[in-house]
């Protein structure tokens, strides 16, 4: 091995954790933004807070926060993560990701009456 390879070997390593860091980071995004999503449909069916905050926690990432904040018939759904990098690369710190998510809340409509049989 040569000492240009012995250099390089750690630089590569170095560039492909930071290649994943940027993976994982768009993956969270993803989900940070579903999650935002499941629980903005609920909250426009008029659901209370708890079924928002489940709805949005079971499709967010681990360690997610998620807060419903209610105002004039819309109903906000952040959804927010700190992803945090692999390996050696975690004194660089974290990267702190925020998802918000806005639906109308959905007034009762009349009841529909049954087919007639």
């Amino acid at each position: 091995m040569t000492a240009e390879a012995a250099l390089a070997l750690p630089a590569l390593c170095l560039v492909l954790g930071a290649a994943l860091f940027v993976l994982v980071v768009g993956m969270a995004k993803l989900q940070c933004a579903d999650a935002a999503r499941a629980g903005a449909r609920v909250a426009a069916r008029g659901e209370p807070k708890g079924s928002i905050e489940a709805a949005a926690r079971s499709v967010a990432p681990s360690g997610a926060r998620v807060g419903v904040e209610t105002s004039a018939g819309t109903v906000r759904v952040t959804v927010d993560v700190a992803v945090g990098p692999p390996g050696v690369l975690r004194r660089l710190g974290s990267v702190r990701l925020s998802v918000d998510a806005v639906a109308a809340v959905e007034e009762p409509g009349p009841a529909i009456p049954a087919a007639p049989s």
